[in-house]
């Protein structure tokens, strides 16, 4: 049966790494949910899972990058939230002065304000470790203690509330598309799933590559198509609070119908995320940026001697890791409402640690998009899951940093057999 499987799996071209990851996150959700008595794979539980993944995962999108390119960031959590603070401050004390308050334009300014910082930054950084040969891990590892003092002097240490009603939204937790919405876009994204299978098939036989029988192409569009509209299903599940929906009524001056049901529909973050993976995943594939950096990764002195310019390159690497640590700056203000001086600690080792149990090589020059995004799905699970059965804070560090080293360890033995480098 084993080797059925194996020659299935082997048909379908499927990569073996992230139904290793897959397993995990399964496996970890039925021990969680049996030890909550059923809780863990609730849809509320689930909704407010992606809520919580959402700006690890953006950022882990951007360490990919990073890490390809034999570099480390240890500053984001900071930058993060010096990046709060600066947008908290913007869209509560400058903009209301200038366009009033609850105009349209103050969270199109903040945000636009949030991610230019970000990634000038990101780029200052970059600049230091490609044209001052500084190493990675001290310029950033002076940003984290930089960057967290001065989110702290931008507001002498007080937190910044209410945010802007808007940009709120953005967070996820009061902002969700609706269920029609949410079934539109899961047939978009099924409707693009076949494009997809279909034109790298075309694209396959014309070039004279190995195609799969059509019965495999099937069976995995099938599957893909199954989860879209699975995952679509499960967050559909989740309805609006009868108290809520009462309230809403109540404000609008009229009488809530009875029997009368709302679910929320997807987060506007998780949509984010989504579009952040399908272009950091074309950029990492379908580009001459993306091919860089992968190059850089293997061989930097071979990609020198190619003619990239290896130090610029680092510099827009860096910048691209700011611009996104700005956007989960704004998901992670706004699903709070607030900006603290402790916004973003310690979410460079999540982040680090998703892209690294999601299969990024420290080495250099392997890693994917899918994979980081998957990592920090697994990690906030677990974290998530030990918090709702009671485990301590410290022992919790304790087992999320043993399950960082074996996956590392899984990881390098997988490489091994493979001969994967």
């Amino acid at each position: 049966m084993a080797a059925g499987l194996g020659k299935l799996i082997k048909t379908l071209q499927i990569d073996t790494r992230l139904l290793g990851m897959i397993g995990a996150f399964l496996l970890i959700a039925i021990v969680f949910n049996v030890a909550t008595g059923g809780t863990f794979l609730t849809p509320r539980n689930l909704f407010n899972l992606t809520l919580q993944t959402a700006s690890v995962a953006i950022m882990a999108t951007g360490m990919v990058f990073v890490i390809v390119t034999r570099n480390i960031d240890l500053s984001i959590g900071s930058l993060l939230g010096m990046v709060g603070m600066i947008m908290g401050v913007v869209q509560t004390q400058i903009l209301p002065e200038m366009v009033g308050f609850g105009s349209p334009i103050i969270w199109i300014v903040t945000v636009a304000v949030g991610i230019l910082v970000g990634m000038a930054f990101g780029a200052f950084q970059g600049w230091m470790v490609g044209y001052l040969t500084i190493p990675s891990f001290i310029v950033t590892l002076g940003g984290l203690l930089m960057w967290r003092g001065v989110a702290w002097w931008v507001t002498r240490g007080t937190t910044i509330s209410p945010l802007d009603p808007t940009f709120v939204k953005l967070g996820g937790a009061s902002g969700t598309i609706g269920v029609t919405a949410s079934w539109v876009l899961a047939l978009v994204g099924a409707a693009a799933t076949i494009f997809f299978l279909i034109n790298t098939r075309r694209k396959h036989i014309s070039h004279g590559f190995v195609v799969k029988p059509l019965w495999a192409e099937f069976t995995l569009g099938g599957i893909l198509i199954a989860a879209i509209c699975g995952i679509t299903a499960v967050i559909n599940a989740y309805q609006v609070p009868t108290r809520v929906l009462q309230r809403r009524f109540q404000q609008a001056g009229e009488e809530m119908p009875e029997g009368y049901t709302e679910a929320y529909g997807f987060p506007i973050s998780v949509l984010v995320v989504i579009a952040i993976a399908i272009v950091m995943s074309i950029v990492a594939k379908k580009t001459r940026f993306g091919r860089y950096i992968f190059a850089m990764g293997g061989n930097p002195d071979a990609a020198e001697l190619s003619g990239i310019n290896t130090r610029l390159l680092t510099v827009k690497v860096f910048a691209l890791m700011g611009a996104l640590t700005a956007i989960s700056a704004v998901i992670a203000s706004a699903r709070l409402a607030s900006a603290g001086n402790d916004l973003g600690t310690l979410d460079e080792l999540r982040v680090i640690a998703a892209a690294v149990i999601g299969g990024t090589a420290l080495a250099g020059g392997v890693g994917t998009i899918y994979g980081a995004i998957l990592g920090a799905l697994i990690m906030q699970a677990l974290i998530s899951g030990m918090g709702m059965v009671g485990v301590d804070t410290p022992f919790q560090n304790i087992i999320v940093g043993a399950v960082l080293v074996f996956a590392v360890w899984v990881d390098i033995v997988y490489r091994r057999k493979t001969g994967d480098s």
